[in-house]
């Protein structure tokens, strides 16, 4: 993850790259290693439009995400108003909030998509 052209990576992503590089490894065990590495904490698993998980790096800041609905797109944004007022409106209605993940939706102004055929992520 830390030399991958793309922080968000599917596991296929992954497959496809460590193929790439020569290794003789299978899907099955993609997967295997992905979850065993976001239950000890090494990644963070989103699941975002495309229905499919991608992870990334926790790097143990948190992010939002904003997503491309053309290619897929991530962009990583951190607001501290946005994060005021999320806690704000749990603590309104009686919640303290744990952890929250938010992801926009959205098109690329830029026309064509500046991402689209790259895989976005």
């Amino acid at each position: 993850f830390q030399h991958a052209e793309r922080r968000h990576m599917t596991a296929e992503d992954v497959f496809k790259a460590l193929l790439a590089d020569g290794s003789d490894i299978g899907l099955a065990t993609v997967y295997r290693v992905l979850m065993q590495f976001e239950q000890a904490g090494l990644l963070v698993r989103s699941n975002f439009e495309s229905g499919k998980a991608v992870y990334e790096l926790n790097e143990g800041q948190h992010h939002d995400h904003l997503v491309c609905l053309d290619c897929g797109h991530v962009e990583e944004f951190h607001d501290p108003q946005i994060e005021s007022r999320q806690r704000a409106i749990a603590t309104e209605r009686g919640f303290t909030l744990q952890e929250h993940s938010l992801a926009l939706y959205a098109r690329c102004t830029k026309n064509p998509c500046r991402f689209r055929g790259s895989g976005g992520r």
